[in-house]
């Protein structure tokens, strides 16, 4: 202003400077006093008396000037010009050697200088712009304004404006419907000109100061005439200029509101989308339907594993961003003043926690009694193979027992038939007798194959049942037998001792054979070292025996020998088989060659067994080895992680970086769990049941992984929400690590919150007056329902920063944001082509605009928002030319009707909706 104080003589010298501001000035002083109802002609002589000077500083100021002297001689000129002099003086305002004297006598150069020093005190000086103000306020104002249009480059008030484009702009930029700016050609300056300039007096007040002629004839245009100009434009559409200051406030709390509830939504489907995931997989889980082969539950057991690895893990990630995302939410929302949310019933975190645990309880009870049904069906196969082999060799063995028994050979038989008979049937008695335990056995296996459910019982029992029956025709027939033995016993002398001897050594030792066969034919099933290592031994035990059972058989098949040399020596014809047994010599080495072939074959058996138990027993090792680091590890990392939330030090983005590393070592740490999943995979592969090597098992190494990786995330997201808050709030990194400090140093035990009597304490030591005085009482207790409003008796860190940032920070409130609205609905320009009201004042002549004769024709009239009353309510019109088109469709679809006496069509409540946006009415 300074610069522009010190009236430049030497520019007036020019003569087309000189009319364009001699034009300029006229109309602008015009443009002021019509509202006086008078005007000026020739500038240089109709302010010489100073009347009409000091008429057009009343009408720009405001204010009252000294009464003027209407006298007609030069020293009352002087003297009003004077008084018009002073006046702009006393606005701080230097004028330089401009005196009454040379505007009374008409001086064009010093009258014009004048002027333009009130056009820069009145219309230039108080325009400001981002912390600039008067020419360059004014400047940065038209360049802000033009940056969209093309071709427009503002950068001078004199060349910048010579083709009619920037004029366009401005007028473009507030009223678009007014100017069709993709019309008009940078090389047509005349037009362009005059279409701006019609325009501006036309419909918006805006006198025509220049002609266009003027401007593109001239090589450099008056700069102080185009200040004018613009100035005038500014002043148009200051009104605008608080609109959109009012619209960006508006934008600003509707972003975020919009936001906010975009992310209730994703909360909402997310925690849906889990709910219903955790619905339909727990009655999977819960279901317990048996299979009735081990290959079925194996399918079972694999169909588990791919939950575990493939569709679990995901829902592991979504159910930890929910808990942040919904924790973010709660943030933003105590940052901006809105009620915290509250998510639909059902979708609580606390429901979704307690739907996870019950999916993770059937996940448990599912996997158990899986590897149970296993077990189980294992043990059944074993048992039906067992049962179906000593059942196949019972009923080899009763095979034509009954047919035996029922023979009527005694009858014809001689004394010595009859004593081989009774023999015979006394070792089949003691064969009988031999098979009683494998009776039992089948019947035993049976009875346990119905308590384990098996899925074939039926024919188990009716074949068990079958035995039973036969095992009791059996007993009856040899009773009978002996019986009818016995009673032609006495009419029976000869017996031969040998072949009788024979058959009593033969009967137990063929039944040893047989008992030895099945034992080693016999199936077995072990889980442990321990277990084979005992059935190899029992074996080696078996082995042991042998050459003593060799010694019995070779002394049995000696008495068979001894019967025949006896025989012969006294030329006895035997007939045939021994008649006191059907175990033959060739059954007895038969048998012994089928058991000699048998032992290495169990050999064999165990070895393998032996083999397959140590490759168990390596992988129980090797897990127990891996389970015994990661388990460990990952209880440390608790444990770091807990010191690092309380011992936090540096700046909140330093920690945040140092915890984002840490979740990078974590994370880094994965391979480790794959490889102990591969190992457990092995291990179930190989039906390994227990570990005797370590206490951890899978689902500890899972659940305190899932915890680990939960934990880091939940302690990074309090970080994060520290930095809104402290970026938010203003609060700065002092105060940030001040707080901290001072709840660590009341934090006694480390557990990352504060009893009450802590919290006082902590308060006392911030200056806070809560001493145990009713006074002091009542304001802790009010503290503690803003940081504990659940009552739950403990006050969390973020609590903490939150009512410490309420108490030193301030926000956007519903007042600021109806004041916003009231600027956007309070400014009003009512166009030509509409009537005037007959009873406002007519800006012409004096009265009303009927007793002034106005109401026959039409006239622009702008409305200062310092002269009209402020609106209660907003148009959908209004809010579309204001705001931005999603944030204007926002407002007017939420927005209730207004219902006021000044009510008009179209009329919405901006009220109610600001005060919906901060909780305190329904949205």
């Amino acid at each position: 202003m300074a610069q522009e104080d010190d009236w430049d003589r030497d520019l007036l010298l020019d003569p087309a400077w000189e009319k364009q501001q001699r034009k300029t000035f006229t109309a602008w002083c015009n443009s002021h006093l019509r509202k006086a109802g008078t005007q000026i002609e020739n500038i240089d002589e109709d302010f010489r008396d100073g009347l009409k000077l000091m008429l057009l500083l009343e009408v720009i100021s405001g204010e009252r000037l000294p009464k003027p002297e209407r006298g007609k001689m030069r020293v009352h000129k002087i003297n009003n010009v004077n008084k018009a002099l002073d006046f702009i003086a006393s606005k701080g305002v230097k004028l330089v050697s401009i005196g009454a004297e040379e505007i009374v006598d008409g001086n064009a150069k010093m009258t014009l200088g004048m002027i333009w020093t009130i056009i820069l005190r009145f219309a230039i000086q108080d325009i400001s712009v981002e912390e600039t103000s008067a020419k360059e306020g004014l400047l940065l104002w038209c360049q802000r304004k033009t940056a969209p249009y093309k071709n427009v480059n503002v950068q001078n008030f004199h060349i910048s404006w010579k083709d009619g484009l920037a004029f366009n702009a401005l007028i473009h930029r507030h009223r678009p419907e007014l100017i069709e700016y993709d019309k008009l050609r940078k090389d047509d300056p005349v037009t362009n000109l005059n279409n701006a300039f019609e325009v501006a007096e036309k419909y918006l007040d805006i006198p025509k100061m220049l002609d266009a002629e003027d401007i593109v004839n001239t090589a450099r245009p008056d700069e102080k005439a185009i200040m004018t100009y613009v100035s005038s434009f500014y002043h148009a559409f200051s009104g605008a200029q608080k609109a959109e200051t009012a619209a960006n406030r508006i934008c600003k709390v509707l972003a975020v509101n919009q936001e906010n509830e975009h992310l209730m939504e994703d909360y909402e489907k997310l925690a849906s989308d889990l709910l219903e995931w955790i619905k339909r997989t727990i009655p999977w889980l819960e279901d317990r339907s048996p299979q009735k082969t081990i290959q079925e539950m194996q399918q079972k057991l694999e169909d588990f594993r791919d939950y575990r690895r493939v569709h679990k893990p995901p829902k592991v990630q979504e159910k930890c961003q929910l808990e942040i995302n919904f924790n973010t939410l709660q943030t933003k929302l105590r940052l901006s003043n809105r009620p915290a949310f509250m998510p639909s019933e059902g979708k609580m975190v606390s429901d979704i926690n307690n739907g996870w645990q019950h999916l993770e309880q059937a996940e448990k009870g599912y996997e158990e009694w899986l590897l149970n049904e296993i077990r189980r069906l294992e043990r059944l196969d074993h048992l039906a193979e067992k049962f179906r082999q000593k059942a196949s060799i019972h009923e080899a063995w009763t095979e034509g027992k009954e047919a035996m028994l029922k023979q009527k050979d005694y009858e014809t038989a001689t004394l010595s038939d009859i004593k081989a008979l009774i023999r015979k049937h006394e070792a089949f008695e003691s064969d009988l007798a031999a098979h009683q335990d494998r009776v039992e056995q089948i019947a035993a296996i049976a009875q346990e194959l119905n308590e384990l459910d098996y899925y074939d019982s039926p024919s188990v029992n009716a074949r068990c049942q079958k035995i039973c029956d036969q095992w009791d025709v059996l007993g009856s027939l040899t009773h009978s037998r002996r019986e009818a033995l016995e009673k032609t016993e006495k009419q029976l002398e000869t017996i031969d001792e040998l072949h009788l001897e024979y058959a009593k050594r033969a009967a137990p030792f063929n039944n040893w054979m047989e008992s030895a066969m099945e034992d080693l034919q016999d199936m077995f099933i072990v889980h442990t070292i321990e277990e084979i290592q005992g059935l190899i031994a029992a074996h080696d035990q078996f082995k042991s025996t042998l050459p003593d059972a060799d010694k019995e058989r070779e002394a049995i098949l000696g008495i068979q020998r001894e019967a025949q040399r006896i025989a012969d020596i006294n030329s006895i014809k035997l007939s045939g088989n021994n008649p006191y047994t059907s175990v033959t010599p060739q059954i007895i080495n038969s048998k012994w060659e089928r058991v000699q072939q048998l032992v290495p074959k169990r050999d064999h058996a165990l070895l393998d067994e032996q083999s397959k138990q140590q490759s168990n027993e390596h992988l129980r090792r090797q897990f127990a080895s891996q389970a015994n680091i990661v388990g460990p590890w990952i209880q440390t990392k608790m444990e770091e992680i807990g010191r690092i939330s309380i011992e936090m030090n540096g700046t909140l983005e330093d920690q945040l970086n140092h915890l984002k590393q840490y979740e990078q070592s974590i994370v880094d740490y994965k391979p480790n769990i794959d490889l102990l999943e591969q190992q457990h995979q092995l291990i179930q592969e190989a039906l390994i049941f227990d570990n005797k090597h370590t206490n951890y098992t899978m689902e500890h190494i899972r659940v305190g992984w899932e915890q680990l990786l939960t934990t880091i995330a939940r302690t990074i997201n309090e970080v994060e929400n520290q930095i809104l808050t402290r970026d938010a709030k203003g609060i700065s990194q002092e105060q940030m690590q001040e707080f901290r400090a001072s709840f660590n140093h009341f934090d006694k035990d480390h557990g990352g919150t504060l009893g009450p009597e802590e919290f006082k304490a902590c308060l006392i030591s911030l200056g806070y007056d809560v001493e145990n005085d009713r006074q002091g009482d009542a304001e802790f207790n009010r503290i503690m329902s803003v940081v504990d409003p659940n009552n739950s008796g403990i006050v969390t860190f973020q609590a903490f920063i939150d009512f410490m940032s309420r108490e030193t920070t301030d926000t956007d409130t519903a007042d600021q944001v109806i004041a916003s609205f009231k600027v956007l609905a309070g400014d009003k320009v009512r166009h030509r082509g509409e009537p005037l009201p007959t009873d406002r004042p007519c800006p012409h002549r004096s009265g009303t605009a009927t007793q002034a004769g106005c109401s026959s024709f039409y006239i622009l009239i702008f409305i200062f928002p310092s002269s009209s009353a402020p609106q209660n309510y907003i148009t959908a019109e209004e809010l579309r030319r204001e705001l931005p088109p999603d944030q204007a469709e926002y407002c007017i679809a939420r927005m209730a009707p207004y219902q006021g006496p000044d009510a008009v069509p179209g009329a919405l409540d901006y009220k109610s909706f600001s005060t919906a946006l901060y909780g305190e009415s329904d949205l």
